[in-house]
């Protein structure tokens, strides 16, 4: 390597490490109140995406609902809703198994038949009370609702659609862009 290229790495890398410390020194510190509740305030009800407000999402509504989103929903079903979300919640020991074995499969790469027949098996059973739990919320929606969700549904799906072949085309760009551009780290 050069003295140059030298002096250049090292000088990017201390404006690298000075913006790092500049970025941390200005990150919102975020404390604990009385109750022992970490809460940062800065953003407190604030946007879409906030975080921190577990089960709830935008305008403090139960996160089940952000699926029904643009659809005008009364009070009494929201609550039924809510309800219903409540009712169905995950059991932390089935979650705490899952969790289990996702880590064994990290740490050791490979699963044992019996952990994968009980993948499966806890898999199956989320899917059916998956749908166990959107099949009640729809009997709750009015026909109009229900139209209004399945319009929404296909614009969803048209626009996935879109992105995933802007995303094709994109990649066949980047692939003729790498054949067209000879590999210049082999001139040095």
């Amino acid at each position: 390597m050069s003295l140059k290229f030298k002096f250049i790495s090292v000088f990017a890398s201390g404006l690298l490490l000075g913006s790092f410390a500049i970025t941390a020194s200005a990150q919102e510190t975020v404390q604990p109140s009385k109750d022992g509740v970490e809460k940062a305030e800065k953003h407190e009800g604030k946007g879409f995406g906030r975080r921190g407000q577990h089960g709830k999402g935008p305008g403090g509504e139960f996160r089940g609902m952000r699926g029904l989103m643009g659809i005008e929903l009364t009070e009494a079903q929201k609550a039924q809703i809510k309800q219903i979300h409540e009712a169905n919640r995950p059991d932390p020991a089935v979650m705490e198994e899952m969790k289990a074995i996702h880590e064994a499969r990290r740490n050791g790469g490979t699963l044992t038949e019996d952990q994968k027949t009980r993948m499966k098996a806890l898999r199956d059973q989320a899917r059916a009370k998956g749908e166990s739990v959107n099949q009640q919320v729809l009997a709750i929606l009015t026909p109009e609702q229900r139209q209004q969700l399945e319009t929404r549904k296909a614009e969803m799906q048209k626009k996935m659609q879109e992105r995933r072949q802007q995303m094709q085309e994109q990649r066949k760009e980047l692939k003729t862009q790498k054949i067209a551009t000879p590999d210049k780290s082999s001139d040095n």
